[in-house]
C-alpha cells in the first residue's frame, strides 16, 4: 500500500541565467512569470497532482526564499523547507537532503517549470511499481521551444532507454517532472556514497538499466522551463 503522496520541489540553484530579469527580485524561485513568482506556479501545480504536502528544497539564498514563501502563501497544504547546504554539488544530492521527508510515493520536480493542469492530471494518475520511477516526457518534439537547452530521452516501450543532453538518438523531451518511489532515493545514495556528487540523471540511468525507468507520455499537455529570459518571455506570451 502506497503512503501518502508528497510533492518535492528543488529549489536550491543560482539561477544565474535568469538573473537581472526582474525588478523585484534576484532570486530564481520568486521571479515572477505573468505576474505570479515561479515557485508559487509550482507549489499549485503539485497541489493539482494531489500531493497532501510539499517539501521545498533550498539552497542559495534559502532564508530570503523561505520567509517570502512562508508570508505570502495562502493555501492549505503543509510546506517543509530544507536547507541543503552542498547546494554547489549536483541535483541528486537536493533529492537525497529531502529524503527523510519523503514516503513511498512522491512527484518531483524543479522551481522553473511552468505546468499545465492537464499535464498534473497526468501525474497525479499515474501509480509507479515498487521501486520504479516514471518521467513524464513529451513526444511533440516540434514544439519544443530551445531544443539545445532540452534533456533528450530514448524511450522504447515507454521505458527509458537513455537520456542526456547530447544524446543523438532521442523520440522524446524530459519535462522535468518525475513520479518516484523510494526506488531513487537508493539509486542516488549509492552513487553519492561512491562519489560524493550524485546527479538526478545518474539515478535515472541506474534505475533505466535494472529496467525500473518508466516514461509516460503528457500528450497535450503544457510545460516550459524558465531557465534564460527568452524562455520567461515565450512562456508569458503563451500564458497571456
Amino acid at each position: 500500500m502506497m503512503s501518502e503522496k508528497v510533492g518535492l520541489i528543488l529549489a536550491a540553484g543560482y539561477g544565474s541565467r535568469l538573473e537581472g530579469v526582474s525588478a523585484v527580485t534576484e532570486f530564481k524561485p520568486l521571479t515572477p512569470v505573468a505576474g505570479k513568482p515561479l515557485i508559487f506556479r509550482t507549489i499549485s501545480s503539485l497541489e493539482v497532482a494531489g500531493c497532501s504536502k510539499i517539501v521545498i528544497v533550498l539552497g542559495h539564498g534559502h532564508k530570503e526564499i523561505e520567509k517570502a514563501i512562508s508570508e505570502s502563501y495562502k493555501g492549505n497544504t503543509p510546506l517543509i523547507f530544507v536547507f541543503n547546504e552542498r547546494f554547489n554539488l549536483s541535483n541528486g544530492v537536493s533529492v537525497l537532503s529531502a529524503s527523510d521527508h519523503l514516503g513511498d510515493l512522491f512527484i518531483m520536480t524543479m522551481a522553473d517549470h511552468v505546468l499545465g493542469d492537464k499535464l498534473m492530471e497526468i501525474a497525479k494518475d499515474y501509480k509507479p511499481k515498487e521501486g520504479a520511477a516514471a518521467l513524464l516526457v513529451d513526444y511533440k518534439i516540434d514544439s519544443i521551444f530551445d531544443m539545445e537547452d532540452a534533456t533528450k530521452v530514448l524511450s522504447e516501450n515507454d521505458k527509458i532507454i537513455s537520456i542526456g543532453k547530447e544524446i543523438e538518438n532521442f523520440n522524446c523531451i524530459d519535462t522535468g517532472v518525475f513520479v518516484c518511489t523510494r526506488g531513487i532515493l537508493d539509486s542516488l545514495n549509492r552513487h553519492f556514497e561512491s562519489n560524493g556528487d550524485t546527479s538526478i540523471s545518474e539515478g535515472v540511468q541506474d534505475l533505466a538499466e535494472e529496467g525500473n525507468m518508466y516514461t509516460v507520455d503528457v500528450e497535450e499537455g503544457f510545460w516550459q522551463d524558465v531557465d534564460t529570459p527568452e524562455m520567461l518571455e515565450y512562456v508569458e506570451k503563451i500564458l497571456s
